[in-house]
């Protein structure tokens, strides 16, 4: 427990937890689990929630069990702003525990809506922590108070604790699929029992779960990259539909939500931009793919240029592919501020614009007299952008190309990612030159939807069975989107509570 603590205080100090600015997408969230552990599990989800930082920074929380109960903590702001001291972690009894960092999609940022959310029922206490978002959270909301239920929070992650409570299943993950049938979306779970700890992604699997060990322990994350911190080895990954039940003995068994197998469509995003580097995803290195990234979009979009920089820290994966095809140096047009914070969480556009400035400044020595091209993993408003190819040209750039390993966003996502509406997407609006004027560069170009596909090693993309849930281009998305489609049952104000902060 000391060590990772001590390790938790000095990130403390890295990650400062001043205001924070937005970035083009926001993150999702990061669950973990853990059981069977030969010491105390509270520090172990420390450190794996410490990993999942990057998919959320608003809010952590770790819940664990001992000897016939659960305890509890959750904090607004970062792993390591609270989860960072012995006495903390002391409080967390047990071998077993579940975490939770978030970024909030639905409900708004209070403490009722930080996870694991927890609660008492027939066979048990239950504490569940969710990544992902449902569609039909707001109608299946409203049918449930309708018949009585009493909501606590406005995140639409409850509705798996109520839906569960209201199982009759005979075990508790009995109660847990029935709760996963009943909803629409995204979905990856880790679920904390007196008996058992339980993970359950999607039955397309649009969010990601994984499987590791520690030891005996078993362990769940949204990534591998949380059992490289805590020394756990990778198993596999949860499959899509699939429910793991780890228990509290060793025993692992695996079931499956429905009968019914679908066509399994991943979030192609998670290989664009959200996971990190270092994770692997169906046994593939994200930096690896990144990289093909890179190379595929110099292959369709060549340009003449004296240097390759990207904008880090999530484009240079695909600059370091997109320099080494071009056979152009890859150097650092921009030099970004570590202790600026990341830049999603302020709304106002105005702080927004000032923020890029804040986290990015121009190497005037690279640049300068330079035909510069900067490779980004994603463009969203232009507003980022716009900002960094006036800064680079201030700096003394001959000529500045934008380079995006992506294919045009054109459409808003509804399974945990915070995209805007499609009336603030840049390219659901305008022509690529269009864009290329608004963002003020000498030329712009995207990655083809088959040049994606391609270079994630899939071939062209087939319409009909498509291998990742890649709605943001196409607008086809893998799942009904019953909140949209019935306008007219809409909630519009989901709770009357607003908490004092």
């Amino acid at each position: 427990m000391r060590h990772a603590s001590s390790f938790l205080r000095s990130e403390k100090a890295r990650m400062l937890s001043a205001p924070i600015l937005p970035r083009a997408l926001n993150e999702e969230c990061g669950v973990f689990g853990i059981i069977g552990h030969d010491g105390p599990a509270a520090p172990i989800v420390a450190l794996g929630l410490h990993a999942l930082q990057h998919r959320g920074q608003e809010a952590a929380g770790i819940t664990t069990y001992h000897d016939g109960q659960f305890h509890s903590d959750k904090q607004l702001g970062l792993v390591a702003d609270h989860f960072n001291a012995e006495e903390v972690l002391a409080k967390l009894h047990g071998t077993s525990g579940i975490g939770h960092t978030r970024y909030s999609t639905t409900g708004e940022s209070s403490l009722r809506n930080v996870q694991p959310l927890y609660a008492d029922l027939d066979r048990g206490g239950i504490a569940i922590a969710h990544n992902g978002n449902l569609t039909n959270a707001r109608n299946l909301r409203q049918e449930l108070i309708s018949k009585g239920s009493i909501f606590h929070t406005t995140s639409d992650s409850e509705l798996f604790v109520q839906l569960t409570a209201l199982s009759r299943g005979l075990t508790m993950s009995d109660k847990v699929i029935d709760a996963a049938r009943a909803v629409e979306g995204a979905f990856a779970l880790t679920v904390l029992t007196r008996d058992a700890l339980i993970g359950v992604r999607d039955p397309v699997g649009i969010r990601p779960l994984v499987l590791g060990k520690l030891g005996d322990a078993h362990v769940l994350a949204s990534e591998s990259c949380a059992f490289d911190l805590i020394g756990a080895e990778f198993i596999r990954d949860v499959e899509p539909g699939e429910v793991i039940v780890c228990g509290r003995d060793g025993s692992l068994v695996s079931r499956r939500i429905s009968a019914e197998a679908k066509n399994p469509r991943p979030c192609i995003f998670e290989l664009i931009y959200f996971a990190r580097p270092n994770s692997f995803v169906d046994g593939e290195s994200v930096y690896d793919i990144r990289k093909r990234l890179g190379r595929t979009l110099a292959e369709e979009s060549p340009v003449e240029a004296d240097i390759i920089s990207p904008i880090p820290d999530s484009g240079v994966p695909s600059a370091i592919g997109f320099a080494q095809a071009s056979n152009v140096d890859y150097e650092m047009a921009l030099i970004r501020s570590h202790y600026s914070g990341r830049t999603f969480i302020q709304p106002d556009q105005k702080v927004r614009e000032m923020g890029v400035a804040r986290k990015h400044s121009a190497n005037a020595g690279v640049v300068r007299g330079k035909r510069v091209v900067l490779v980004d993993d994603s463009l969203v408003r232009g507003t980022t952008s716009r900002k960094i190819i006036k800064m680079i040209r201030d700096a003394g750039a001959k000529e500045v190309h934008l380079r995006v390993a992506c294919p045009p966003i054109t459409h808003p996502d509804f399974y945990g990612i915070d995209t805007p509406s499609k009336d603030e997407l840049l390219a659901s609006n305008n022509t690529v030159e269009e864009m290329r004027q608004q963002i003020g560069a000498d030329s712009l170009a995207f990655l083809s939807l088959d040049g994606l596909y391609k270079a994630l090693g899939k071939g062209p993309r087939d319409g009909d069975a498509p291998a990742f849930t890649d709605h943001c281009f196409t607008g086809d998305y893998p799942t009904s989107l019953i909140d949209q489609d019935k306008t007219e049952s809409r909630i519009e104000q989901l709770s009357f509570l607003r908490e004092a902060r």
